[in-house]
């Protein structure tokens, strides 16, 4: 008798500014459903996004990903690692400009403060690129110590964001 692994849901927050970025984002999404422990429940609609933060820089391209998977939290992290470098990000200075950015937003209900990974994601609920893709794939979610990440999208008005495609 096979025991399968246990699985856990994460949504992963994906985002880029430079070489076609909504072709980068597409394709983060297609390789994060082909990673081994990975399966892909739901994907947002893509949204561009003005930058924050750094704004002498292009519009971003975002979207969510709600996963299923058998990694456990750093495990995942690492896969999203090798994404990114697969699509050459680059780590200049925060809030750069780059060509793929994958963030793990949530992990089920669970609070998770290392020196690698902070989750939930510690400014998931003050973006409206996280929480309106974030509401589409997983509309009642709730932010672990912080609430329902619907609670937040006005605190969020300010920030523009238009939604481009599937």
């Amino acid at each position: 008798m096979s025991q399968e692994a246990p699985t856990h849901i994460a949504h992963i927050g994906l985002g880029a500014n430079l070489a076609d970025p909504e072709k980068q984002v597409r394709a983060a999404l297609d390789e994060l459903a082909a990673a081994p422990g990975i399966v892909l429940e739901r994907k947002s609609s893509l949204y561009r996004t003005a930058p924050i933060g750094y704004d002498n820089q292009p519009d971003f391209i975002n979207a969510v990903a709600r996963v299923r998977t058998t990694l456990e939290p750093q495990a995942l992290l690492d896969a999203l690692l090798d994404i990114e470098r697969t699509h050459g990000r680059v780590r200049e200075f925060l809030n750069a400009p780059r060509t793929l950015d994958l963030d793990v937003l949530l992990y089920e209900d669970r609070v998770i403060n290392t020196d690698t990974l902070n989750v939930p994601h510690p400014r998931a609920h003050l973006r409206a690129f996280v929480l309106l893709p974030l509401l589409e794939v997983s509309p009642d979610v709730v932010i672990p110590g912080i609430g329902p990440a619907s609670a937040w999208l006005a605190h969020c008005q300010d920030q523009p964001i238009q939604r481009i495609a599937e």
